[in-house]
């Protein structure tokens, strides 16, 4: 079987995974992230299968295929529930793929210059976990920025501090510490000019990434 007659295997069984939702924050139709993956996921098989027989190739497009819409779904429904539990708390929810990332600014986890978490920043933070504990399967990568105040090995410090602090919450409230990891990016990672205030309080901020373990 040629490589192309493997790729419309693949194309043909992912079909079969669902095609359309509906957003309900944008009120649009489009293709589902667990539809989208786990075509590319098939569409890989068919590529590694290109030399096998085409009962073989077949069975790694379908086995593909299912675990691509498996992994999206998962991530879908992660999704979700974090932007139902940090609706209007000021958290950003961003999907980039099959990742998710939070975006955590400064004004509402840290006072101007310190890494102790605010405590009214606490029971969002207890939101997020507990959608953590309910998704395993993934890993976390916790990061730290500051804006370009000051000496750069200062920032530093007080990124990997304060990504610090938002990982020992995490810890606190049973989140598997093997699913973490922590470091911080001083001030080279901005989001926004830093020649503006309203540029500086965007980037002093945490951001948590979410992973699925299969990547």
């Amino acid at each position: 079987m040629t490589i192309k007659s493997k790729l419309a295997v693949a194309l043909v069984c992912v079909s079969l995974t669902g095609c359309q939702t509906y957003d309900p924050y944008t009120g649009e139709s489009k293709t589902s992230k667990a539809t989208a993956y786990g075509i590319g996921a098939a569409i890989v098989c068919g590529l590694i299968g290109a030399g096998e027989s085409g009962k073989r190739a077949r069975n790694a497009a379908a086995g593909c295929g299912a675990i691509g819409a498996g992994v999206g779904a998962y991530m879908d429904s992660q999704e979700k529930e974090l932007r139902d539990e940090l609706m209007n708390t000021g958290v950003q929810v961003e999907r980039d793929g099959e990742n998710i990332h939070l975006i955590m600014p400064n004004k509402i986890t840290f006072e101007t210059d310190r890494f102790d978490l605010q405590p009214s920043f606490e029971a969002v933070l207890n939101s997020v976990t507990m959608v953590l504990n309910k998704f395993p399967d993934t890993n976390l990568k916790v990061v730290g920025h500051t804006d370009s105040v000051g000496a750069a090995a200062y920032n530093q410090e007080l990124s990997t501090r304060r990504a610090e602090s938002v990982a020992g919450f995490l810890r606190s409230r049973n989140v598997d510490p093997m699913r973490l990891t922590v470091m911080g990016a001083g001030e080279t990672a901005h989001i926004a000019s830093n020649d503006s205030a309203e540029g500086r309080a965007m980037n002093r901020r945490v951001e948590l990434s979410i992973i699925p373990k299969a990547y």
